[in-house]
């Protein structure tokens, strides 16, 4: 892979780009505080804004690693306030892959926002970092996820069974993928 960082990623609604201390607040209230919203995540929502601040610290932080990717999901008809984030969660050096995470506040679901996003991360990292395979998960209970993913051209491979565990506990996920050969086709 031929890492980037962070870099700024726009489309023709969203800037995707780096949190900066000031984030903490909107993104406290836009997402992070919010049950419904971290429901089928891995991570509790926050207790307070000083949780949001401290890890927003600890990405700020990352920002300096070529191979760190975190991004705060921006509406250029929003004042670049974050609404949500979206994230490689897991990379594989061996084999190319990455894995993407992410989460958007609900004010903003159903409206296109976190495909649009998505899909600008998988142009980035297939045209821009050279990987082979970009994947994400989501727990079939939450469908909307998928829709996401396969919107994106990604295609769903299968549900493994109680593999994983999220706020509800332990449950099944859905993966799906894009490979280089896909994108390219």
């Amino acid at each position: 892979m031929n890492h980037k960082g962070t870099v700024i990623l726009e489309t023709e609604n969203l800037i995707l780009r780096k949190f900066v201390p000031a984030d903490a607040k909107a993104m406290y209230e836009n997402w992070a505080n919010d049950s419904d919203v971290t429901e089928f995540l891995t991570w509790k929502p926050h207790e307070s804004l000083e949780v949001t601040k401290d890890i927003l610290n600890n990405w700020i932080d990352e920002y300096k690693n070529n191979d760190f990717y975190q991004w705060a999901i921006t509406l250029k008809s929003n004042g670049y306030e974050p609404i949500g984030s979206i994230s490689i969660v897991h990379k594989d050096e061996a084999i190319n892959l990455v894995h993407v995470g992410y989460c958007i506040g609900k004010k903003w679901w159903k409206q296109g926002v976190t495909s649009e996003a998505l899909g600008a991360l998988i142009k980035f990292f297939m045209e821009e970092v050279d990987v082979n395979r970009i994947e994400s998960r989501h727990d079939p209970l939450n469908p909307n996820s998928g829709k996401v993913m396969l919107k994106c051209g990604m295609k769903y491979e299968g549900t493994m069974r109680q593999a994983d565990i999220n706020n509800k506990g332990i449950c099944d996920y859905s993966m799906y993928s894009i490979l280089a050969t896909d994108y390219k086709n």
